[in-house]
């Protein structure tokens, strides 16, 4: 038994700034179809709780409300 299976395919234009972009995130193995696959993945927000330290989560924090007040400094009431 033979069956063929036939997978449909679209023609895109991409710049050359994209196309070199999506080859360098390219692994040895995948297609470029893979690629895109990989990047345009929606995860559950749920899926990235933990990845980042609590030193890291901290510093972010910090730099974020020095960011706030810089901006709060700039604002000029009149």
């Amino acid at each position: 038994m033979y069956v063929y299976t036939y997978m449909a395919t679209k023609t895109i234009s991409i710049t050359r700034e994209a196309y070199d972009r999506l080859r360098a995130r390219k692994g040895r193995n995948e297609s470029f179809t893979d690629v895109i696959l990989r990047l345009t993945d929606r995860k559950p927000l749920a899926a990235y709780a933990g990845m980042l330290s609590k030193s890291s989560v901290k510093a972010i924090r910090v730099a974020i409300d020095e960011a706030r007040r810089e901006r709060r400094a700039l604002d000029v009431h009149t």
